[in-house]
């Protein structure tokens, strides 16, 4: 059985990224409905902050995955962070995904 071209996307975008304690990464994982991001220190595998829009009810999906990425960004900033880096996740940087990272650097993130 072959894995999903996703899988293999994602690993090949792993493999050259990783988060450190200055610059974690931000994991991206979307499903049909939803759109989940983790803040994650590689160097101690930590999971330092994460946001979902489970609880936000209004709004299209690409405006529930920016509302995401504006109330991670206020996490981030709360732990003295400024710089990340961005792992989308083996998905295509479109869509959900450009408007979760849109969401962070509106929130004054740097990616």
């Amino acid at each position: 059985m072959q894995k999903p071209k996703r899988l293999i996307l994602h690993k090949r975008v792993r493999k050259n990224i990783s988060g450190s304690e200055k610059k974690p990464r931000v994991c991206v994982f979307k499903s049909g409905q939803h759109i989940y991001a983790q803040v994650i220190d590689d160097s101690s595998h930590k999971t330092l902050a994460s946001e979902s829009d489970l609880k936000i009810k209004n709004g299209t999906k690409s405006e529930r995955a920016s509302v995401v990425g504006e109330n991670l960004a206020k996490k981030i900033i709360s732990l003295k962070l400024k710089e990340l880096v961005f792992d989308r996740g083996g998905f295509k940087y479109h869509g959900r995904v450009l408007a979760l990272a849109e969401g962070l650097r509106k929130g004054g993130v740097k990616i």
